[in-house]
């Protein structure tokens, strides 16, 4: 009888121990019996008979983990203090049934090889000659062309790359490019897909005629064979960061996965975060393919549709050109207030103000879903007083439609473009001119390729600077360039900027390198990346039980060396869903100081954030 270490997919339960008749490969899939029901556990290791009795293995699957992602669990298990299971539930195991090697396929590329610029031929030369890299490029400069020109590189070499991008937003007009180019050896991956369509995605997968597998953070835990080379392209967006166990940032999981593979990584961005900046060598690739001017304008006014923005928009309409208005809110307003009282209308679940959609005629909780009728009084005080404060993507919409009444005028957020499909219909709708204006969020600024925008208008940046967050300078800022990159691409534009910060955003709107040096004084000392983070969350119906197991585990971190708590109590936003929420904020030098503490002190409703992005 053999005895294995079996780790349950999906739980957040440490290995148990069965037994089989049989010898079973580490990494292999099992069923087995856990807790009364069917489950789904992968083999560890062997290990000596216990003194305990042992439930028996039911079925060996065809699926196995391979040495790579049997490594790449353990890590995320460590650097992430989850599990192994919760590590194992993000990847897809290889099936063992299906030939693992790769075919000798003839890649039908649609177009003859890439000509690149003698500038992009320096900047993939550079790339390729360190493991880890950044290619620093403006928007419209070309960084694309570089990528593809590498995975044809790697295609020639009979070598697969993954090319991540930040969400799924991103993939329609890059997968069209992709596939243009490299036709059927271009294998799109993402949640929107139907069983069908990721089934036929497998097949490409396991018999290797998938050459580019492209999509948002899920792509890099597809099982690839002959992996060659991973590009993250807009490597600062926080969409790479997992907002739920386990809490990993698929940027540094592509450096780790890089160092395991022994291949090249490359990150991409025109704004890239300081971190990758401060740590990794990088190639700074100025200007663009586009000889058009861009002319800033900065308005010092509160966040409202203003005589001059209405005027700017008037005017590109009459020159039947097309204009995109940026704000940082979805849905009609952030609060609904009482003017008498003050009291802001909150969710029942949730400790935060409930955002107006005038469309469904409600009040939705942008955290839990819950959703009420718009109130007529305040709850607190009966006044028939409520105003909205903060202007949303919903409510501008409808205000310069309202204004220009002939205009075709479009929301594209996620209220309104809640599928790839419509999203497609939507930038194609822009692109052919039937919509004049596209009112949106932060969708706007991912790389979309809007022909004739000749107008942007950027609301909201004073709200962006000032959130409660070490990074906002850099987060407003690189907002402002992305929007902005998505005008004056054929003719030349104007943004028009609310602000009352002129002279930070005017310094470095075209000095984004500036900018990054001087953000480095700001950080010494304190913040990522010369000190590492870690935030750990106690989330329950019954608030006390919370509270005491952050004050438990609060007590045991005070006797750790190496480490210092920066702060706790209730987190900003105090209660999701019906939880109450409570938080630990920890600083260190090295990140396994970190991990080794918490470690050690871990309670059992401490959920572990490292390298935390969200403060609020």
């Amino acid at each position: 009888m053999f005895y294995y270490k079996i780790s349950i997919i999906s739980s957040p339960l440490e290995t148990f121990t069965y037994h089989s008749s049989l010898k079973i490969q580490e990494g292999t899939i099992v069923n087995i019996i856990f807790h009364h029901r069917d489950s789904k556990g992968v083999i560890i290791s062997e290990c000596e008979k216990p003194e305990f009795k042992t439930n028996e293995v039911l079925e060996i699957s065809e699926f196995r983990y391979s040495t790579e992602q049997m490594k790449l669990a353990k890590f995320i298990a460590t650097y992430y203090v989850c599990s192994l299971g919760d590590a194992f539930s993000l990847m897809m195991a290889y099936d063992s049934e299906k030939s693992l090697i790769l075919i000798e396929s003839e890649v039908s590329q649609r177009d003859s090889k890439l000509q690149l610029s003698q500038k992009q031929n320096k900047a993939l030369s550079f790339l390729q000659q360190h493991k880890v890299s950044l290619l620093f490029g403006d928007t419209g400069s070309g960084k694309t062309e570089i990528y593809m020109r590498y995975f044809e590189l790697m295609i020639e070499s009979n070598k697969r790359s993954i090319f991540l991008m930040p969400e799924i937003s991103l993939t329609p007009q890059m997968g069209v490019r992709l596939e243009e180019h490299f036709g059927e050896s271009v294998v799109m991956w993402h949640s929107k897909l139907t069983p069908l369509q990721k089934k036929k995605a497998l097949v490409n997968i396991y018999d290797g005629s998938a050459k580019i597998i492209a999509g948002p953070r899920s792509a890099l835990f597809l099982p690839i064979k002959e992996l060659g080379l991973i590009v993250v392209d807009e490597e600062h967006d926080d969409s790479y960061k997992s907002s739920s166990r386990p809490r990993y940032n698929a940027r540094d999981i592509a450096i780790y996965m890089g160092k395991l593979h022994d291949i090249p990584v490359v990150l991409g961005s025109a704004t890239p975060s300081l971190t990758t900046y401060t740590k990794f060598p990088n190639y700074r690739l100025k200007g663009g393919y586009f000889s058009s001017k861009k002319e800033f304008i900065y308005e010092k006014s509160v966040e409202e549709l203003s005589p001059l923005i209405l005027s700017s928009l008037r005017q590109t309409l009459d020159s039947k050109e097309q204009s995109i208005v940026f704000l940082p809110t979805r849905a009609n307003f952030k609060y609904l207030i009482c003017q008498d009282c003050g009291d802001t209308i909150e969710c029942v679940f949730c400790s935060v103000g409930m955002s107006v959609h005038q469309e469904t005629r409600a009040l939705k909780c942008h955290y839990c879903n819950y959703t009420q009728a718009i109130p007529q009084v305040c709850a607190k005080c009966h006044s028939p007083n409520l105003t909205s404060s903060r202007l949303g993507t919903a409510e501008a919409t409808k205000n310069i439609q309202e204004e220009f009444s002939a205009a075709k005028v479009e929301q594209f957020d996620r209220d309104a473009i809640t599928t790839a499909t419509k999203l497609k219909k939507a930038l194609k709708r822009f692109n052919n001119g039937e919509t004049d204006i596209l009112v949106g969020t932060q969708m706007l600024s991912k790389g979309h390729d809007y022909h004739g925008v000749t107008l942007a208008v950027v609301m909201g940046m004073d709200n962006m600077l000032y959130m409660s967050d070490y990074r906002a300078r850099e987060k407003a800022l690189s907002s402002l360039i992305q929007v902005s990159g998505r005008s004056g691409r054929a003719k030349d534009a104007k943004v028009l900027v609310q602000t009352f910060n002129e002279e930070f955003f005017s310094t470095y709107i075209n000095d984004y390198d500036s900018f990054l040096e001087e953000e480095k004084t700001y950080r010494e000392e304190l913040y990522p990346p010369y000190k590492k983070l870690c935030r750990i969350l106690f989330s329950h119906k019954n608030g006390i039980k919370a509270q005491d197991e952050m004050h438990k585990m609060y007590d045991n971190l005070l006797k750790e060396r190496d480490i210092s708590v920066v702060g706790h109590g209730k987190c900003a936003i105090s209660k999701v869903a019906n939880k109450y929420r409570f938080e630990i904020l920890l600083r260190s030098d090295k990140s396994t100081n970190l991990i080794k503490a918490v470690h050690r002190c871990k309670v059992s409703l401490a959920e572990i954030d490292m390298d935390p992005i969200e403060f609020g």
